[in-house]
């Protein structure tokens, strides 16, 4: 059996980390695309050779890769996703030289919430490109070279990306940089994520606790009601899977008694296809930040005035971004190679220099202001990526998707079908402590009356149907219980709000 080789060959210049401290120091942007677009096509060039499906889909595609000489070329190249490439081959010809079990893998899977799920395969290639990422942020915004550090892992563990994956990371940058850093890895429970704050908080200089944003903010509560007083510990939070408001944001740092809003806090913007591709930087926030509190900025950046994007800056020779149609593209060298691949996600690109020439048109000098925190060491010419919550069918509820197919399912039980006429819209609501809830807005039947009865049977039927079908929600509803069973509001038939004839139903509202 061949050998995985267990070395990750960084991309200059990442080949240790006080090289790669100084070039986010140093780099200008146009550097760091030049980089970037140089990575992306010789992992073109690479997989064209070595990778079986990815040669296949370019001689379907006809596609000669020794045309494909610069950047312009290469976004020219078909862009490739789950249905006309992952799910067209066989999981060995999607891997380099057409190896899969030959090879040593963490495999991870999706919650397979749509049908049934896909498993992608990591490598220890990927274990180290995160461990290093993690490594840059720590020390850039919690300095755990400076300070004993305990990480409590909250994201869930099992055959998701998030735990297992972050548990990997942070011990293998721990032994490597030889940091005070230590891991305990309580997942998604949250009596032992406290347990571990109030039997080891004090024995740290600082706690860091990654999360999803619903469930830290469970804990807190729950901490808060136990009797803890959170602003007793230098608290650091790093958050996964989803966006959240400033205002949220500001919400738990008054809880930890923090005043700092752009260093002690960070989002990830990762998928289970290709690991965390970037992450919020100081500079990202500010930018977000001062983008809320002003519209003309805001609409001059984004294209969405509903929804609030998360802005992150990433690392171009690494994850190389594009934006496509209002797409977001991504090119990397993960578990299954990936070049063009198309997230789904709604979103956009900005080079360093673009993003803060927008705020200066308006009167607002980021660099500056940047400099004016203390923060200068962390002000990277990196690219922004920004990224909405997607707005296909389904609903992001505690970090998982929830899809229409599920709830369709057990509204066609026959208990209900005289009831409701199968029209329904989800939604994520918010109760008055700011718990998230699993709205759906039901259509009645015409001349059918709300009853608790019916709710009662409807809710049933639902969380019955989700349990089935979503490990993601089984093993939440395990931990929170009635918590997050499904809200069900009912509308007369025809409502103009919701159920309006003659118009395409709107299963998700965003």
């Amino acid at each position: 059996m061949q050998k995985q080789d267990n070395k990750y060959s960084f991309p200059e210049p990442f080949n240790d980390i006080a090289t790669a401290e100084n070039a986010l120091r140093t780099y200008d942007s146009s550097k760091w695309m030049l980089q970037g677009e140089r990575s992306a096509i010789a992992l073109f060039k690479k997989m064209s050779k070595h990778v079986p499906a990815y040669k296949d889909f370019l001689k379907k595609n006809n596609i000669n890769p020794d045309s494909i000489k610069t950047i312009s070329d290469f976004s020219k190249v078909p862009l490739v996703d789950k249905d006309n490439y992952l799910r067209k081959y066989p999981l060995k010809d999607l891997c380099w030289g057409g190896e899969f079990s030959e090879k040593s893998w963490t495999v991870c899977t999706t919650s397979g919430s749509t049908g049934e799920p896909f498993y992608f395969p990591h490598g220890i290639d990927q274990d180290e490109q995160y461990a290093f990422m993690a490594e840059l942020y720590l020390r850039a915004n919690f300095q755990i070279h400076k300070k004993r550090t305990l990480y409590i892992n909250g994201f869930p563990m099992g055959a998701w990306i998030g735990g297992v994956f972050t548990y990997k990371a942070i011990t293998m940058l721990a032994e490597r940089g030889g940091y005070s850093l230590s891991i305990i890895n309580p997942g998604i429970n949250k009596a032992e994520i406290i347990k571990a704050i109030r039997t080891l908080g004090d024995e740290f200089d600082q706690v860091i606790i990654g999360s999803y944003g619903p469930f830290l903010k469970d804990t807190l509560d729950d901490g808060t009601r136990d009797g803890i007083d959170w602003k007793k510990y230098n608290l650091g939070f790093i958050f996964s899977a989803e966006g959240f408001s400033e205002g949220f944001r500001d919400f738990i740092l008054n809880i930890a008694g923090k005043d700092d809003n752009l260093s002690t806090t960070l989002n990830h913007y990762g998928t289970v296809d290709l690991g965390t591709m970037s992450y919020e930087t100081p500079l990202s926030i500010l930018a977000r930040r001062r983008a809320i509190g002003n519209s003309k900025i805001y609409n001059s950046l984004f294209n969405d005035a509903v929804r609030l994007p998360t802005v992150t800056q990433f690392i171009p020779s690494m994850f190389y971004f594009e934006e496509v149609d209002g797409t977001l593209v991504c090119s990397a060298p993960s578990g299954l190679p990936l070049v063009r691949y198309n997230l789904r996600d709604i979103g956009g690109v900005y080079q360093y220099d673009s993003m803060l020439d927008k705020f200066r048109e308006y009167g607002v000098n980021l660099d500056k202001e940047i400099d004016d925190r203390n923060l200068t060491n962390t002000n990277w010419k990196l690219p922004f990526v920004y990224v909405y919550e997607r707005n296909d069918f389904s609903v992001s509820f505690y970090a998982f998707q929830i899809y229409p197919a599920t709830v369709r399912r057990a509204f066609e039980d026959i208990s209900v079908v005289d009831s409701i006429t199968g029209k329904f819209s989800m939604a994520i609501g918010y109760d008055e402590n700011q718990d998230q809830q699993f709205e759906i807005h039901v259509e009645l039947k015409k001349n059918i009356k709300d009853t608790p009865e019916l709710k009662k049977v409807i809710t049933n039927l639902v969380t019955k149907q989700l349990l089935e079908e979503n490990s993601e929600y089984r093993a939440t509803y395990g931990m929170k219980g009635e918590r997050v069973l499904p809200r069900i509001i009912f509308w007369q038939y025809e409502h103009k709000r919701f159920f309006r004839p003659g118009i395409k139903q709107k299963w998700v509202l965003k």
